[in-house]
């Protein structure tokens, strides 16, 4: 009886390891998964997905932003920096990572997302964009504050708003995570160290 549940045990693992590795997201313990330590000193994250810089340009705005790896305070980050104008009905500026190939990822196994931050002082959001949402004004969303020295933030899946949808929140089909400087007129400069989903059995957050 002790060797089947070992075996099943054995099984379970190794299905869940598969299903990372085709999302491209890597187990780090029973309770984080690692998206991006921006160990690939490039737009390319540890997931295989590359991150990419989307501004209101896309829809008229006149938002304008740099997207770059970088070095802050001794740590390897990614740097998104750039101006936020609300003109012309604009108002952002995202770095955007998809998540799974353009397939949805199955995060229901997770609480949140955690954040490595550091930046200008200023407020900013968290998106995570479900298979759900359908327009491009749509979105999940919840801010937090980066200050000049690195933190790390935890935002439960929980705590964001939907925001132009009626749809709720469903983190077994989360296709991309933007982190967006968004909603007023202000000088973006934000530094990400890393990103991971975590569960809250996971004994080394913080």
């Amino acid at each position: 009886m002790l060797q089947l549940t070992m075996k099943s045990l054995y099984l379970l693992a190794f299905h869940v390891a598969l299903l990372g590795l085709h999302a491209g997201i890597n187990p780090v313990n029973a309770g984080t998964v690692l998206i991006d330590d921006r160990s690939s000193g490039s737009l390319q994250s540890s997931s295989s997905g590359e991150w990419r810089l989307v501004t209101d340009r896309v829809m008229g705005g006149r938002s304008s932003g740099e997207l770059l790896p970088g070095h802050y305070l001794g740590k390897s980050c990614l740097r998104l920096r750039g101006l936020v104008s609300t003109a012309s009905n604009g108002g952002f500026v995202q770095m955007a990572l998809d998540l799974a190939g353009g397939e949805y990822y199955d995060a229901s196994r997770y609480d949140g997302l955690e954040l490595e931050i550091a930046g200008n002082g200023e407020n900013y959001n968290l998106h995570p964009r479900t298979s759900n949402l359908w327009l491009p004004w749509q979105s999940y969303r919840a801010p937090f504050n980066a200050g000049p020295q690195w933190r790390k933030i935890r935002i439960a899946f929980d705590e964001f708003e939907a925001y132009r949808t009626s749809s709720r929140f469903q983190a077994d089909r989360l296709i991309r995570i933007g982190v967006v400087a968004i909603g007023r007129d202000f000088e973006a400069d934000l530094c990400v160290g890393s990103l991971s989903l975590y569960r809250n059995d996971d004994a080394s957050g913080p």
